[in-house]
């Protein structure tokens, strides 16, 4: 399993923005290898606000498939030029390869 991981950070009151974009249908979710795609946002008393989505694939070649697809270049081609919400402060992206899986023992 291969995922990628989306930290946002954004200004206070803003965190259901992200979560309302990425909480929207898309062609993801029509992809070969794709898992599934789960938005977090952090507990925060007040300020800045941290949302995380982790997007699950088979494996990092599905991944890569998807990347190079013409959807999802599409998608970023339309809306290249144009300037980043001023309630986004910062935006990082990891990867990580699945090395092992705990689940439940079943009685």
């Amino acid at each position: 399993m291969f995922i990628q991981l989306r930290k946002t950070i954004v200004t206070e009151g803003n965190s259901d923005k992200v979560v309302e974009r990425f909480s929207q249908p898309g062609i993801i979710e029509e992809q070969e290898g794709f898992i599934d795609l789960t938005i977090m946002v952090k507990k925060v008393r007040r300020g800045d606000e941290e949302v995380m989505i982790q997007i699950r694939w088979e494996s990092e070649d599905y991944w890569k498939q998807w990347e190079k697809s013409d959807a999802h270049i599409a998608g970023h081609k339309g809306k290249k030029g144009q300037p980043t919400p001023e309630f986004i402060l910062d935006t990082e992206v990891s990867f990580y390869e699945v090395k092992a899986v705990k689940s439940p023992v079943k009685a």
